[in-house]
């Protein structure tokens, strides 16, 4: 496959993510809002953060409010992580690969712009931020289901998961940060009922609630809610699963084109680590510098895959 289709399908499915996370994100920083009586405009400078748009954000805005902060995430253009940015280039991407993809594939791809762009046309109220998080990831979820109903599983159908599952990781991580960010509690309030609602929350913000319930029986805590999130290889929003399926499809690439890259190596040895480590060592550690850690090995791991199969923009 040439190396500008492999980087349209990768980026392709990146974007989709991303505009789904994005919303996730805002998702959660609304959420733990409802459980904080003094929660702030300044507590979405940690959202900001965990997004890794807080510079870009002081670019545009001198003072920082909750309304802006979220239209910054949501339809600020200048944001290239934005949800409308991210919808605007995968479809970008889609076009560019139109006859990689199939007819549904598209389509679906070409709705969800076309539905977004409308929903996003304006500044939103905050009693539409529920419909605007749920059609966000209802759209990109079609996008999902259409690709996988339709697909070949070939590279071209590799190269797309490990984009997908590359920037799931990414937000899971991130989502996790903002616990250290905007709900870091007092030493005295860690285990209490209030530290244990603002871990639920985030939990409901990856759709992790019911199935957190059946695994550890609805008992909240932060060592358990992190476990999940990091180290379950069932949950598939966890960093986990999101290296298994990210080694599997690098392992199909390997196998097809008869050969490896630094990208095989750097993902085996992080599926590694999250399969032999507990989660006592990385509490023990710091959560935040092990999110730290393990965002900056998820962003090389990008980077060898491009250099590895020779992405290129065109």
């Amino acid at each position: 496959m040439l190396g500008r289709t492999a980087n349209g399908l990768y980026w392709m499915f990146r974007y989709i993510e991303r505009a789904e996370n994005i919303a996730r994100l805002i998702d959660a920083g609304l959420r733990v809002a409802l459980t904080r009586t003094n929660f702030a405009d300044e507590d979405w400078d940690g959202v900001l953060q965990s997004a890794g748009v807080r510079l870009n954000y002081g670019d545009v805005h001198a003072t920082l409010t909750s309304a802006n902060a979220i239209d910054f995430l949501l339809r600020d253009t200048s944001n290239p992580s934005s949800v409308l940015s991210c919808i605007e280039s995968g479809r970008h991407n889609a076009r560019m690969v139109r006859t990689a993809l199939t007819r549904e594939t598209w389509e679906a791809t070409n709705e969800c712009w076309i539905d977004l762009k409308r929903l996003l046309v304006r500044k939103a109220h905050s009693a539409d931020m529920p419909e605007i998080i749920d059609a966000i990831k209802r759209r990109t979820g079609l996008i999902r289901g259409a690709f996988h109903g339709t697909m070949l599983r070939d590279d071209i159908y590799n190269f797309s998961r490990i984009g997908t599952f590359i920037e799931r990781a990414d937000n899971t991580a991130r989502i996790l940060d903002v616990k250290y960010y905007v709900l870091l509690p007092a030493a005295a309030q860690v285990g209490s009922s209030l530290d244990n609602m603002q871990w639920e929350s985030i939990l409901r913000s990856v759709s992790a609630h019911r199935s957190y319930g059946w695994v550890y029986d609805g008992e909240y805590n932060a060592s358990n809610i992190a476990d999940f999130l990091i180290l379950n290889g069932r949950m598939p929003r966890s960093l986990a699963y999101c290296y298994e399926k990210a080694v599997s499809n690098l392992g199909y690439l390997a196998q097809q084109y008869g050969e490896r890259h630094a990208a095989h190596d750097t993902a085996e040895r992080t599926h590694a680590s999250l399969r032999n480590r507990g989660i006592g060592d990385i509490m023990e550690y710091g959560l935040h510098e092990y999110i730290e850690d393990f965002i900056a090995q998820n962003n090389r791991l990008g980077q060898e895959i491009s250099d590895g199969y020779r992405f290129y923009q065109g």
